[in-house]
């Protein structure tokens, strides 16, 4: 989970130019918050060592994760309008 996700993403969107696409707004997040994506990763390691012999993760990867949040807000933020 990304602290101030929505005002982050706002703030990668308004980076962005020319044509948004998934891809292009993951790589400008990656650029503007590299501490956030660290915690993110983190967060999934801890989860991931924390884990017991024969458990899954409940977690997707971290890359997964943000990718998933960044669709979903596109699609609920840019590509509606």
């Amino acid at each position: 989970m990304i602290i101030d996700q929505d005002q982050k993403f706002k703030d990668v969107l308004s980076k962005i130019e020319g044509t948004v696409s998934e891809q292009c707004f993951f790589n400008t997040f990656l650029e503007l918050y590299p501490e956030v994506w660290k915690k993110h990763k983190i967060t999934f390691s801890k989860f991931s060592r924390s884990k017991q012999f024969g458990q899954t993760i409940p977690l997707p990867k971290p890359e997964v994760s943000l990718r998933k949040e960044i669709r979903l807000w596109l699609q609920k933020n840019y590509y509606r309008s």
